[in-house]
């Protein structure tokens, strides 16, 4: 049972408990701990769960398959995390939704028109990307408007949502055309391939790498000149200049770039191995370090909190994964997973104006609370790490048990006793250490790395 407030959930309990019904609670003052043990006490023990909104993420409620709605939230992605908590990749019964709200009320007249109107978008766009837009601090600032106004003109409640269904198709539209910031659509129109052409990327590249290899070459001072790591303007060709790269261990590379553009040669690619070694080795935050506070053009005013980026992994004896994962924690203390993307897709394609730093106890607060968050909210992506790991083990092992069984029916046929009582001993043994090498490599150990972590403001607050 889901319901927004604290008091509410705690109305519902008493009124629950004092009727027989075993009840546990679940809301944002928990930690991670707490929270955990009111799962595992509802999977085992209790008959209902009572949470708000601070449930509606991150918890796996699979094992139960009714979802009561108290009350109704404004924004309804916001019902459909509570009903997704449940509705779950490995659900085996039928998933029952009740949501409670007055016949006749402002909310219930609201609430149908919502949902004939995003019924046409979803159509449209598809309900991946419409459900980014609507999961986003934007959007739920847009839905406290639609509810005002049609709580002070319940005559104009048609108007008033087509107003908001219109910006929605606005956004929806705007991030369906900019979320392939480094990608290509199989029909690339010459818009898009402008917009492509004009991408920073290439000009990251390069002054990552010579930055780099500048660094470097004050430390390999003690090295001989022919092993020194230097960047350098070789020679000016009219409006191509030449450059020759020179790393550490003395391989060279040369390339050519445009007074007017980044480098154009492959050298300096995501390709070239060395490269893409170096912008993979992103350095970690460390916890205490000033959190810089930045303005990114492009993003709402009402974007206002702080954003990191988060390396989660898995590592074994001879494999490795690891993934991305961008979080965004508002003022208001919730996390817009979808805001997360958006203020990643902007810091590629604009440059952010840093204005100062955080304290350092306000920093080690900030880092905290996303680390808090980071545990919840990764905690899905390293499952499906682990899943990969695990299917991948499943398929060794039945591809080694193949070939066992393949080479013990082979032995069976061999006619002299003795050595095939010595042939199946062998195999025995060889069974045995290859499950015991599987068992090792079963082994995983988890990782997860904060990459970077910025307090992100709207420009209007510095330009007051």
């Amino acid at each position: 049972m889901f319901t927004e407030f604290v008091p509410t959930q705690e109305m519902l309990r008493q009124f629950l408990s004092e009727r027989g019904f075993a009840v546990v609670c679940l809301n944002g003052s928990m930690n991670m701990e707490e929270r955990k043990r009111v799962q595992e006490a509802f999977a085992h023990e209790a008959r209902i769960l009572i949470s708000t909104d601070a449930g509606g993420e991150g918890l796996n409620l699979q094992f139960c398959h009714v979802v009561i709605n108290y009350d109704i939230p404004w924004n309804p992605m916001r019902l459909e995390q509570r009903i997704g908590r449940v509705d779950r990749i490995g659900q085996t019964h039928t998933v029952r939704a009740i949501n409670f709200v007055f016949e006749h009320s402002v909310e219930h007249r609201v609430q149908e028109v919502l949902e004939q109107k995003l019924a046409v978008i979803f159509e449209e766009f598809g309900i991946d990307k419409t459900g980014d837009v609507l999961d986003s601090a934007q959007a739920g600032r847009m839905f406290d408007e639609l509810y005002i106004e049609a709580i002070l003109n319940p005559d104009k409640v048609e108007e008033s949502v087509d107003n908001v269904v219109t910006r929605l198709q606005e956004q929806v539209r705007e991030s369906r055309e900019t979320a392939l910031v480094l990608g290509i659509p199989e029909d690339l129109d010459p818009g898009e391939a402008q917009r492509l052409l004009a991408h920073p990327l290439p000009h990251w590249i390069e002054t990552m790498t010579v930055t780099w290899l500048r660094s470097r070459s004050d430390v390999a001072k003690v090295m001989s000149d022919e092993y020194k790591a230097k960047a350098e303007l070789i020679r000016n060709e009219g409006i191509h200049n030449v450059w020759r790269l020179t790393w550490p261990d003395g391989k060279t590379m040369e390339g050519s770039f445009t007074q007017s553009s980044s480098l154009r040669t492959h050298h300096l690619g995501l390709e070239e191995p060395r490269i893409r070694g170096l912008a993979m080795r992103l350095p970690r935050f460390v916890p205490g370090q000033p959190v810089p506070i930045v303005s990114i053009p492009g993003l709402a005013r009402e974007i206002q909190g702080v954003w990191s980026l988060w390396r989660i992994s898995i590592a074994t004896s001879e494999w490795s994964r690891r993934r991305i994962m961008p979080l965004f924690l508002a003022d208001s203390g919730k996390v817009y997973t979808p805001t997360a993307r958006h203020i990643w897709d902007q810091l590629l394609v604009a440059d952010p104006t840093v204005h100062s730093v955080l304290d350092g106890k306000s920093s080690q607060d900030a880092f905290a609370q996303l680390q808090e968050a980071a545990e919840e909210h990764g905690k899905p992506i390293y499952e499906a790490l682990m899943q990969e790991h695990r299917a991948r083990i499943a398929r060794e092992r039945e591809k080694a048990e193949y070939a066992f069984a393949a080479r013990r029916k082979a032995i069976q046929r061999i006619g002299l006793p003795q050595v095939r009582s010595y042939r199946l001993n062998l195999l025995v043994q060889e069974e045995q250490n290859f499950q015991e090498q599987m068992e090792h490599r079963a082994q995983a150990y988890p990782e997860m790395v904060p990459l970077l972590i910025l307090r992100v403001m709207s420009e209007g607050v510095f330009m007051r």
